[in-house]
Protein backbone atom coordinates (compact mmCIF):
# COMPACT_ATOMS: atom_id res chain seq x y z
CA UNK A 1 0.00 0.00 0.00
CA UNK A 2 1.45 3.33 -1.09
CA UNK A 3 0.39 5.10 2.14
CA UNK A 4 3.10 3.19 4.03
CA UNK A 5 5.93 3.92 1.58
CA UNK A 6 8.73 6.34 2.46
CA UNK A 7 8.33 9.74 0.77
CA UNK A 8 11.08 11.78 2.41
CA UNK A 9 14.06 11.24 4.75
CA UNK A 10 15.71 14.16 6.54
CA UNK A 11 18.55 14.64 9.03
CA UNK A 12 20.10 17.53 10.90
CA UNK A 13 22.95 17.69 13.43
CA UNK A 14 22.31 18.63 17.05
CA UNK A 15 24.71 19.34 19.91
CA UNK A 16 23.19 18.65 23.32
CA UNK A 17 25.30 19.91 26.25
CA UNK A 18 25.72 17.72 29.32
CA UNK A 19 25.21 18.98 32.86
CA UNK A 20 28.76 17.78 33.67
CA UNK A 21 31.59 16.12 31.77
CA UNK A 22 30.82 12.46 31.13
CA UNK A 23 34.05 10.57 31.86
CA UNK A 24 34.43 6.84 31.24
CA UNK A 25 37.50 4.60 30.94
CA UNK A 26 37.71 5.10 27.17
CA UNK A 27 37.19 8.88 26.96
CA UNK A 28 35.21 11.94 27.99
CA UNK A 29 32.33 13.92 26.49
CA UNK A 30 30.94 17.37 27.32
CA UNK A 31 28.15 17.40 24.73
CA UNK A 32 26.22 14.81 22.77
CA UNK A 33 27.08 15.52 19.12
CA UNK A 34 24.13 13.64 17.67
CA UNK A 35 21.82 13.75 14.65
CA UNK A 36 18.03 13.81 14.53
CA UNK A 37 16.32 11.96 11.68
CA UNK A 38 12.82 12.44 10.30
CA UNK A 39 11.01 10.00 8.00
CA UNK A 40 7.79 11.04 6.24
CA UNK A 41 5.48 8.45 4.67
CA UNK A 42 3.15 9.05 1.71
CA UNK A 43 0.13 9.27 4.01
CA UNK A 44 1.81 12.15 5.89
CA UNK A 45 2.84 10.12 8.95
CA UNK A 46 6.05 11.49 10.47
CA UNK A 47 8.59 9.52 12.49
CA UNK A 48 11.69 10.63 14.40
CA UNK A 49 14.96 8.90 15.15
CA UNK A 50 18.30 9.77 16.71
CA UNK A 51 21.86 8.97 15.73
CA UNK A 52 23.94 8.96 18.94
CA UNK A 53 27.54 7.95 18.14
CA UNK A 54 30.11 7.62 20.93
CA UNK A 55 33.43 7.83 19.03
CA UNK A 56 35.60 6.29 21.76
CA UNK A 57 33.38 3.22 21.93
CA UNK A 58 31.88 2.68 18.47
CA UNK A 59 34.31 4.62 16.25
CA UNK A 60 31.46 6.65 14.73
CA UNK A 61 31.11 10.41 14.96
CA UNK A 62 28.64 13.05 13.86
CA UNK A 63 30.52 14.13 10.71
CA UNK A 64 31.06 10.60 9.40
CA UNK A 65 27.44 9.69 10.11
CA UNK A 66 26.20 12.74 8.19
CA UNK A 67 28.44 11.76 5.27
CA UNK A 68 27.03 8.22 5.24
CA UNK A 69 23.42 9.38 5.64
CA UNK A 70 22.46 10.23 2.01
CA UNK A 71 23.25 6.79 0.54
CA UNK A 72 21.43 5.01 3.36
CA UNK A 73 18.43 7.35 3.21
CA UNK A 74 18.22 6.98 -0.58
CA UNK A 75 17.77 3.23 -0.14
CA UNK A 76 14.68 3.81 2.02
CA UNK A 77 12.90 6.13 -0.43
CA UNK A 78 9.88 4.51 -2.02
CA UNK A 79 10.15 1.44 0.21
CA UNK A 80 7.21 0.21 2.33
CA UNK A 81 7.64 0.71 6.07
CA UNK A 82 5.68 -2.53 6.50
CA UNK A 83 8.90 -4.33 5.49
CA UNK A 84 10.98 -2.83 8.30
CA UNK A 85 12.86 -6.08 9.02
CA UNK A 86 13.96 -6.38 5.38
CA UNK A 87 14.92 -2.71 5.25
CA UNK A 88 16.96 -3.09 8.45
CA UNK A 89 18.87 -5.97 6.83
CA UNK A 90 19.53 -3.84 3.77
CA UNK A 91 20.83 -0.98 5.93
CA UNK A 92 23.12 -3.47 7.65
CA UNK A 93 24.50 -4.40 4.23
CA UNK A 94 24.95 -0.78 3.10
CA UNK A 95 26.39 0.77 6.28
CA UNK A 96 27.64 -2.09 8.50
CA UNK A 97 30.15 0.17 10.30
CA UNK A 98 27.48 2.74 11.28
CA UNK A 99 25.18 1.09 13.85
CA UNK A 100 24.18 4.44 15.40
CA UNK A 101 23.12 5.75 11.97
CA UNK A 102 21.20 2.54 11.30
CA UNK A 103 19.54 2.94 14.68
CA UNK A 104 18.43 6.49 13.87
CA UNK A 105 17.00 5.56 10.48
CA UNK A 106 15.29 2.42 11.79
CA UNK A 107 13.78 4.29 14.74
CA UNK A 108 12.36 7.02 12.50
CA UNK A 109 10.94 4.42 10.09
CA UNK A 110 9.33 2.44 12.92
CA UNK A 111 7.97 5.59 14.56
CA UNK A 112 6.35 6.70 11.29
CA UNK A 113 4.92 3.23 10.66
CA UNK A 114 3.40 2.97 14.14
CA UNK A 115 1.89 6.45 13.79
CA UNK A 116 0.34 5.37 10.50
CA UNK A 117 -1.05 2.32 12.32
CA UNK A 118 -2.14 4.41 15.36
CA UNK A 119 -0.29 2.21 17.86
CA UNK A 120 2.49 3.05 20.35
CA UNK A 121 5.90 1.78 19.29
CA UNK A 122 5.93 -0.72 22.17
CA UNK A 123 2.77 -2.23 20.68
CA UNK A 124 4.80 -3.36 17.67
CA UNK A 125 6.86 -5.61 19.95
CA UNK A 126 3.85 -7.09 21.77
CA UNK A 127 3.23 -4.95 24.86
CA UNK A 128 4.53 -7.63 27.24
CA UNK A 129 5.35 -5.44 30.26
CA UNK A 130 3.50 -2.11 30.26
CA UNK A 131 4.26 -0.56 33.61
CA UNK A 132 6.53 2.08 35.11
CA UNK A 133 10.06 0.85 35.78
CA UNK A 134 13.02 2.02 37.81
CA UNK A 135 16.24 3.02 36.06
CA UNK A 136 19.74 3.34 37.41
CA UNK A 137 21.59 6.67 37.20
CA UNK A 138 25.18 7.02 36.02
CA UNK A 139 28.06 8.46 38.05
CA UNK A 140 31.01 9.16 35.71
CA UNK A 141 34.63 8.81 36.82
CA UNK A 142 35.82 11.73 38.96
CA UNK A 143 37.30 12.79 42.26
CA UNK A 144 35.79 10.77 45.09
CA UNK A 145 34.35 13.73 47.03
CA UNK A 146 32.67 15.14 43.92
CA UNK A 147 31.23 11.76 42.92
CA UNK A 148 29.90 11.17 46.45
CA UNK A 149 28.24 14.60 46.39
CA UNK A 150 26.62 13.82 43.04
CA UNK A 151 25.50 10.41 44.29
CA UNK A 152 23.90 12.00 47.37
CA UNK A 153 21.97 14.38 45.09
CA UNK A 154 20.53 11.54 43.01
CA UNK A 155 19.88 9.48 46.15
CA UNK A 156 17.82 12.32 47.61
CA UNK A 157 15.74 12.30 44.40
CA UNK A 158 14.85 8.64 44.96
CA UNK A 159 17.50 6.83 42.87
CA UNK A 160 18.53 3.57 44.51
CA UNK A 161 20.41 1.88 41.66
CA UNK A 162 23.68 3.74 41.08
CA UNK A 163 25.78 3.00 38.02
CA UNK A 164 29.43 3.78 38.65
CA UNK A 165 32.01 4.12 35.91
CA UNK A 166 35.42 2.64 36.73
CA UNK A 167 38.52 1.56 34.80
CA UNK A 168 41.11 4.31 35.25
CA UNK A 169 42.82 3.22 38.49
CA UNK A 170 41.66 0.10 40.29
CA UNK A 171 42.63 1.25 43.81
CA UNK A 172 40.97 4.64 43.36
CA UNK A 173 37.94 2.95 41.83
CA UNK A 174 37.57 0.66 44.85
CA UNK A 175 37.82 3.59 47.27
CA UNK A 176 35.31 5.64 45.27
CA UNK A 177 32.70 2.85 45.11
CA UNK A 178 33.15 2.14 48.82
CA UNK A 179 32.69 5.84 49.64
CA UNK A 180 29.47 6.08 47.61
CA UNK A 181 28.14 2.85 49.15
CA UNK A 182 28.81 4.26 52.62
CA UNK A 183 27.06 7.54 51.76
CA UNK A 184 24.04 5.90 50.07
CA UNK A 185 23.46 2.84 52.20
CA UNK A 186 20.20 1.62 50.66
CA UNK A 187 21.65 1.56 47.15
CA UNK A 188 22.69 -1.27 44.91
CA UNK A 189 25.22 -0.86 42.13
CA UNK A 190 25.83 -1.40 38.45
CA UNK A 191 29.58 -1.17 37.81
CA UNK A 192 30.92 -0.44 34.32
CA UNK A 193 34.61 -0.56 33.41
CA UNK A 194 34.12 0.07 29.66
CA UNK A 195 36.99 -2.38 28.93
CA UNK A 196 39.31 -0.37 31.19
CA UNK A 197 40.78 -3.19 33.31
CA UNK A 198 43.22 -5.99 32.66
CA UNK A 199 42.21 -9.46 33.85
CA UNK A 200 44.23 -9.07 37.07
CA UNK A 201 42.81 -5.61 37.78
CA UNK A 202 39.26 -6.80 37.20
CA UNK A 203 39.84 -9.74 39.53
CA UNK A 204 41.31 -7.44 42.18
CA UNK A 205 38.30 -5.14 41.90
CA UNK A 206 35.81 -8.01 42.16
CA UNK A 207 37.54 -9.50 45.18
CA UNK A 208 37.46 -6.10 46.88
CA UNK A 209 33.73 -5.69 46.19
CA UNK A 210 33.04 -9.12 47.69
CA UNK A 211 35.25 -8.41 50.71
CA UNK A 212 33.50 -5.07 51.31
CA UNK A 213 30.05 -6.65 50.77
CA UNK A 214 29.10 -3.99 48.19
CA UNK A 215 25.72 -4.98 46.67
CA UNK A 216 26.70 -5.26 42.99
CA UNK A 217 23.89 -6.16 40.59
CA UNK A 218 26.22 -6.51 37.61
CA UNK A 219 29.77 -5.69 36.50
CA UNK A 220 29.78 -4.55 32.87
CA UNK A 221 32.59 -5.19 30.41
CA UNK A 222 35.48 -5.39 32.89
CA UNK A 223 38.08 -6.23 30.23
CA UNK A 224 38.59 -5.72 26.49
CA UNK A 225 35.90 -6.98 24.14
CA UNK A 226 38.36 -9.33 22.34
CA UNK A 227 39.34 -11.14 25.55
CA UNK A 228 36.35 -13.47 25.78
CA UNK A 229 38.41 -16.40 27.06
CA UNK A 230 39.62 -14.28 29.97
CA UNK A 231 36.01 -13.23 30.59
CA UNK A 232 35.19 -16.93 30.96
CA UNK A 233 37.98 -17.30 33.56
CA UNK A 234 36.85 -14.18 35.39
CA UNK A 235 33.26 -15.39 35.50
CA UNK A 236 34.41 -18.65 37.10
CA UNK A 237 36.14 -16.75 39.92
CA UNK A 238 33.34 -14.47 41.15
CA UNK A 239 29.76 -14.59 42.38
CA UNK A 240 29.10 -11.12 40.95
CA UNK A 241 27.24 -11.29 37.61
CA UNK A 242 29.28 -10.15 34.60
CA UNK A 243 27.76 -8.38 31.57
CA UNK A 244 28.81 -7.94 27.97
CA UNK A 245 28.52 -4.42 26.55
CA UNK A 246 31.21 -3.43 24.03
CA UNK A 247 31.69 -7.12 23.18
CA UNK A 248 28.02 -7.40 22.12
CA UNK A 249 27.48 -5.65 18.78
CA UNK A 250 25.72 -8.27 16.66
CA UNK A 251 23.80 -11.53 16.70
CA UNK A 252 27.08 -13.31 15.89
CA UNK A 253 28.71 -11.75 18.96
CA UNK A 254 25.76 -12.94 21.04
CA UNK A 255 26.05 -16.50 19.70
CA UNK A 256 29.78 -16.55 20.44
CA UNK A 257 29.36 -15.27 24.02
CA UNK A 258 26.51 -17.70 24.70
CA UNK A 259 28.51 -20.65 23.37
CA UNK A 260 31.49 -19.73 25.55
CA UNK A 261 29.32 -19.07 28.62
CA UNK A 262 31.38 -15.91 29.00
CA UNK A 263 28.85 -13.67 30.78
CA UNK A 264 25.67 -13.76 32.83
CA UNK A 265 23.95 -10.72 31.31
CA UNK A 266 23.80 -8.91 27.95
CA UNK A 267 23.52 -5.12 27.96
CA UNK A 268 21.49 -4.42 24.83
CA UNK A 269 22.03 -1.03 23.17
CA UNK A 270 20.25 -0.13 19.94
CA UNK A 271 22.84 2.55 19.12
CA UNK A 272 25.67 -0.01 18.98
CA UNK A 273 23.67 -2.75 17.19
CA UNK A 274 20.76 -1.16 15.34
CA UNK A 275 17.13 -1.64 16.37
CA UNK A 276 16.19 -4.86 14.59
CA UNK A 277 19.57 -6.47 15.30
CA UNK A 278 18.88 -5.71 18.98
CA UNK A 279 15.47 -7.39 18.70
CA UNK A 280 17.13 -10.47 17.19
CA UNK A 281 19.71 -10.53 19.99
CA UNK A 282 16.94 -10.28 22.60
CA UNK A 283 15.07 -13.18 20.98
CA UNK A 284 18.24 -15.31 20.91
CA UNK A 285 19.13 -14.40 24.49
CA UNK A 286 15.76 -15.47 25.86
CA UNK A 287 16.33 -18.99 24.59
CA UNK A 288 19.87 -19.17 26.01
CA UNK A 289 19.38 -18.51 29.70
CA UNK A 290 21.52 -15.36 29.61
CA UNK A 291 19.71 -12.44 31.26
CA UNK A 292 19.02 -9.03 29.73
CA UNK A 293 19.52 -5.40 30.63
CA UNK A 294 19.02 -2.44 28.31
CA UNK A 295 21.04 0.76 28.07
CA UNK A 296 22.12 3.51 25.72
CA UNK A 297 24.83 5.93 24.68
CA UNK A 298 24.79 9.68 25.38
CA UNK A 299 21.41 10.38 23.85
CA UNK A 300 18.12 12.22 24.21
CA UNK A 301 14.66 10.79 24.86
CA UNK A 302 14.29 9.89 21.16
CA UNK A 303 16.77 7.00 21.04
CA UNK A 304 16.08 6.21 24.69
CA UNK A 305 12.34 6.12 23.95
CA UNK A 306 12.92 3.44 21.34
CA UNK A 307 14.97 1.43 23.85
CA UNK A 308 12.22 1.89 26.46
CA UNK A 309 9.73 0.61 23.88
CA UNK A 310 11.70 -2.66 23.66
CA UNK A 311 11.60 -3.09 27.44
CA UNK A 312 7.85 -2.39 27.48
CA UNK A 313 7.05 -4.45 24.41
CA UNK A 314 9.36 -7.47 24.64
CA UNK A 315 9.56 -7.70 28.43
CA UNK A 316 12.18 -9.68 30.33
CA UNK A 317 14.72 -6.90 30.91
CA UNK A 318 16.11 -7.26 34.41
CA UNK A 319 17.96 -3.93 34.67
CA UNK A 320 17.11 -0.61 33.00
CA UNK A 321 20.07 1.67 32.32
CA UNK A 322 17.95 4.37 30.65
CA UNK A 323 19.04 7.52 32.45
CA UNK A 324 21.11 9.48 29.93
CA UNK A 325 18.49 12.18 29.10
CA UNK A 326 18.60 13.09 32.81
CA UNK A 327 22.29 13.96 32.41
CA UNK A 328 21.68 16.37 29.52
CA UNK A 329 21.37 20.10 30.21
CA UNK A 330 18.54 20.43 27.66
CA UNK A 331 15.57 18.40 26.45
CA UNK A 332 14.59 19.42 22.90
CA UNK A 333 11.77 16.87 22.73
CA UNK A 334 8.07 17.52 23.22
CA UNK A 335 5.84 14.67 24.41
CA UNK A 336 6.72 11.00 24.70
CA UNK A 337 7.61 9.08 27.83
CA UNK A 338 8.54 10.91 31.03
CA UNK A 339 10.53 10.48 34.23
CA UNK A 340 9.22 10.78 37.77
CA UNK A 341 12.20 10.46 40.08
CA UNK A 342 13.91 7.19 39.22
CA UNK A 343 10.94 5.80 37.26
CA UNK A 344 10.23 5.84 33.55
CA UNK A 345 6.54 5.94 32.71
CA UNK A 346 4.96 4.45 29.57
CA UNK A 347 3.25 6.58 26.95
CA UNK A 348 0.12 5.65 25.00
CA UNK A 349 0.24 7.94 21.94
CA UNK A 350 1.10 6.47 18.49
CA UNK A 351 4.73 5.77 17.69
CA UNK A 352 7.11 7.42 20.14
CA UNK A 353 4.51 10.10 20.84
CA UNK A 354 7.20 12.77 20.37
CA UNK A 355 7.74 15.94 18.36
CA UNK A 356 10.95 17.81 17.49
CA UNK A 357 11.37 21.22 15.91
CA UNK A 358 13.73 20.65 12.95
CA UNK A 359 16.68 22.88 12.09
CA UNK A 360 16.03 23.72 8.42
CA UNK A 361 19.32 25.62 8.11
CA UNK A 362 21.44 22.48 8.61
CA UNK A 363 18.99 19.87 7.32
CA UNK A 364 19.89 17.29 4.69
CA UNK A 365 16.75 16.18 2.88
CA UNK A 366 16.13 13.41 0.33
CA UNK A 367 12.84 12.69 -1.48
Amino acid sequence: MKKFTVKKVEAWPVNLPLKASFVVATGAMDAAENIFVRVILHDGSVGFGEVAPFPDISGEDQAASLSAFPAAAQMLLGQPATQFRLLANQLLDIIPAFPALRCGLETALLDAFCRAMSIPLWGLWGGADIQKRETDVTLPIGETEAVVATARGWYQQGFRILKMKVGHDVEEDIRRVEAVATACQESSFVIDANQGFSFDQAREFLLAMERLHIPIRVFEQPIHRDQSEEMVRLKQQTRIPLAADESLRSVEDARHLIAQKAVDIFNLKITKCGVMESVRIAELTRASGVRLMIGGMVESRVAMGCSWSLALGLGGFEILDLDMPLLLAVDPIQGGYHYEGACLHPWYEPGLGMAINPDSATMVSLE
